[in-house]
């Protein structure tokens, strides 16, 4: 009993042993059915590494549970993770993608004074080409007014305008306007009786409260006498104008 349990004891341990050991490890890395050369294959895990051949084999020592990097230029990374199984069957088959081609940058400039072969401005046909354009444009209108003769239009052709000779003739009949007489601004009677009297006439003399001054004189402005009294303006007469109106406005009051 003891040697059947040493013995399975021993297996365990070189089973162990076995696997933590590092075993060489073979495989083919290619693309799109093309072998890959200088292909870098990293063993993370223990810092190694190896590179293809011109036939796309490497061979490398690893042990299970370790990192591969697969690397080459303008292609993609590729990452693997040994098992035991592959361990065992030594014959590793790596496929690797090329990178999508990336669209390069493309600066556009204005280059000033560039020119452009084939599209050069040839002078002579484009005068050419106005010249005959404009005899076009003559012959159209010709032939449009001759098309329209049928019409009277009030013109004589070659005569002569009658109309703007007898505007001349009229005018040197009809005499210049004379400039109009500049007429002065009317006064306002309140205002002139204001001017032309004391304040202390209208107080003292007609004996009229400050707040009836402005009533008073509206009251004589509606007499038409007023306008006489305007118009040949002096002291002594505006004062008996407002003398005999006063009589009437206290009359008025009562």
């Amino acid at each position: 009993m003891r040697v059947k349990l040493l013995l399975a004891l021993c297996l365990f341990v070189c089973q162990v042993s076995f696997s933590q050991t590092e075993q060489l490890l073979k495989g083919v890395v290619s693309s799109e059915n093309f072998l890959l050369y200088n292909v870098d294959v990293i063993n993370k895990t223990s810092q190694k590494s190896s590179v293809t051949n011109e036939k796309g084999e490497f061979v490398i020592a690893v042990k299970a549970n370790d990192s591969l990097l697969f690397y080459l230029k303008d292609f993609n990374l590729k990452r693997l993770k040994v098992s035991q199984e592959q361990i065992k069957l030594n014959n590793l088959q790596i496929v690797m993608f090329k990178k999508a081609e990336e669209l390069e940058e493309v600066l556009i400039t204005k280059i000033e004074g560039a020119k452009i072969e084939g599209a050069k401005f040839n002078k002579k046909v484009f005068d050419a080409w106005e010249k005959g354009k404009r005899e076009e444009i003559k012959v159209k209108k010709a032939d449009d007014l001759a098309n329209n003769r049928t019409v009277y239009d009030g013109t004589i052709d070659n005569g002569m305008d009658f109309f703007a000779i007898g505007k001349k003739i009229l005018g040197l009949f009809v005499k210049n306007k004379e400039p109009e007489k500049e007429t002065s601004p009317e006064i306002d009677f309140t205002i002139l009786a204001i001017q032309t009297c004391d304040l202390k006439f209208f107080t003292d003399n007609l004996k009229l409260k400050p707040e009836e001054i402005r009533l008073f004189l509206q009251f004589c402005d509606l007499d038409p006498k007023s306008k006489k009294i305007m118009e040949h303006n002096n002291v002594l007469s505006m004062m008996d104008f407002l003398s005999a109106k006063n009589t009437e406005f206290q009359e008025l009051k009562k």
